[in-house]
């Protein structure tokens, strides 16, 4: 089976976020990503099978080095812009994220520890980039994800009587310290941009400021955690305290 040049540059288009805006489509490469993408509940425009469309064809249309045996081309939901705040949750809010790999693999760690949802700030990088989705391995169609102003969903999450928290320098020692799960109001943990850290005006509203300790204490080595690790390490720690 043989694909016109229009449909296969169409694919190809995909890897660029204004044709993703504009058809509301994203791709899927890999035969467990396609698999969970038909069972999720996104809706599924076409999938290509390298068995259907041969080697040569699926390599054209991959933005794989190594085309997957399978590719589908899939719907955005419809609710990615919200700045609703839940009553209560344990919750992500992304500020400034722009590096693909490490979205996809906060989506993974949000997927792992049972998030309610993550919040991303608009500048940070396009959960649809195909470098995001093959990142995540299937989280994106599990977590809710929704793009928001962060430091007024922050605010939200203040005066609904809940708590924000953010990873600085100069916080709290983290596993000294009691942390809220939201069990009874909304709990956010702020994890800020890669080169910059948390925003000033992200900042204005943590209101519980944590530190996450090297070992040992007195010889640091790196200077910083890569974002995706911080995240990794803080939710374990709130999962932690929440089973006990």
């Amino acid at each position: 089976m043989t694909l016109p040049s229009a449909e296969i540059k169409f694919v190809k288009s995909l890897s660029q976020k204004k044709f993703r805006d504009s058809t509301g489509l994203f791709v899927v490469e890999g035969e467990k990503m396609v698999e969970e993408a038909l069972a999720s509940r996104f809706r599924v425009e076409k999938v290509y099978r390298r068995t259907d469309i041969g080697e040569a064809v699926m390599a054209r249309i991959s933005g794989l080095s190594s085309p997957s045996p399978a590719l589908a081309l899939v719907h955005r939901p419809e609710d990615l812009s919200s700045g609703e705040m839940p009553a209560k949750g344990l919750f992500l809010a992304l500020d400034g994220i722009r590096d693909p790999g490490n979205l996809g693999t906060i989506l993974r760690i949000a997927d792992w520890f049972g998030i309610d949802a993550v919040f991303a700030s608009p500048d940070t990088v396009d959960v649809f980039n195909p470098k995001v989705v093959q990142a995540t391995m299937g989280a994106i169609f599990r977590v809710h994800f929704h793009y928001a102003d962060i430091p007024s969903l922050c605010s939200r999450a203040l005066k609904c009587g809940g708590k924000v928290y953010g990873t600085f320098l100069d916080g709290e020692n983290m596993y000294g310290k009691a942390l809220d799960c939201g069990w009874e109001a909304p709990s956010v943990i702020v994890i800020g941009n890669e080169a910059n850290g948390i925003s000033p005006a992200v900042a204005a509203n943590v209101s519980d400021r944590l530190f996450i300790p090297p070992y040992p204490s007195d010889d640091p080595g790196s200077e910083s955690l890569n974002a995706a690790v911080a995240t990794a390490v803080t939710v374990a720690e709130f999962r932690r305290q929440g089973s006990l």
